[in-house]
């Protein structure tokens, strides 16, 4: 069982709440996932409204943990002005940390991160930072007093998967007590299967189901490629080997031909 800040979470996969194309296709692809988890903007649904009305009766009738993120945010104190009107609204101390450094790739500022999640840290928060794989920048999210860190697989909404596989083996093998979640980047559930076998502790979508033809049908797709990918892992994959090992010995198998047994 997957546990972030104390809490027990029923899913390895967390699904975010933007771009599908009506509310119902959402609700539709947030059962199919079966996430206990989902990440919503606080600009994009604090606003009000019917459109807003109507997205909150569906995230209450599943039940499921809101996670609320800075999404936009390009300054340390707009990130933290935000997480506080995040916590007020949703009632929760966690809070999904985005500083944008890039417009174009959406690349996270970790300077500013880093510097944000210390703030948030020592307010009470509970903070998912979003990060690259970078280790050094790990390092300084977890000594501020961060339990979870997600790195990307690649930039943003890019569908491009694990960019940097050594990298993100790495931070596994260097923070094996703190829960690392993949998170942007993943296009297709092959990519969130290949995160749970490097032993990533979850994944969060949101595009690649979201933009699918059939949303419903990806989010159940990726849901079985996580829980594939975690067994296996669990399992004990086998390690690569520079030459071929038959499955079958034959050292000490007797061979038996046809012209011996016909003499």
């Amino acid at each position: 069982m997957l546990t972030l800040y104390g809490q027990a979470v029923p899913s390895r996969m967390m699904v975010g709440t933007a771009l599908y194309p009506s509310p119902a296709v959402m609700e539709a692809a947030l059962r199919a996932s079966g996430a206990g988890i989902v990440t919503v903007s606080l600009r994009r649904e604090a606003g009000g409204g019917r459109a807003g009305d109507a997205f909150w009766r569906i995230i209450q009738s599943l039940g499921v943990a809101v996670l609320p993120n800075t999404a936009g945010c390009r300054t340390v104190k707009e990130a933290v002005t935000t997480a506080a009107l995040a916590r007020e609204l949703f009632g929760t101390p966690w809070i999904k940390l985005e500083v944008v450094g890039d417009d174009e790739t959406l690349q996270p500022d970790v300077v500013a991160l880093v510097e944000a999640a210390a703030i948030l840290v020592r307010d009470g928060f509970e903070v998912f930072p979003y990060t690259t794989e970078d280790l050094t920048v790990a390092t300084r999210l977890v000594e501020a007093g961060c339990r979870v860190v997600m790195p990307w697989a690649s930039p943003i909404g890019s569908g491009q998967g694990i960019a940097n596989r050594a990298a993100l083996r790495t931070l596994r093998s260097r923070f094996p007590d703190v829960t690392l979640v993949v998170d942007a980047g993943l296009g297709a559930p092959s990519h969130a299967a290949e995160a749970m076998e490097l032993g990533f502790d979850a994944v969060l979508l949101n595009t690649a189901i979201a933009k699918a033809d059939d949303p419903a049908a990806m989010a159940r797709a990726f849901a079985l490629a996580v829980e594939g990918g975690r067994l296996a892992y669990e399992a004990g994959l086998m390690p690569p080997r520079d030459f071929a090992s038959p499955s079958t010995p034959v050292v000490g198998t007797p061979f038996w031909h046809a012209a011996g047994a016909a003499g």
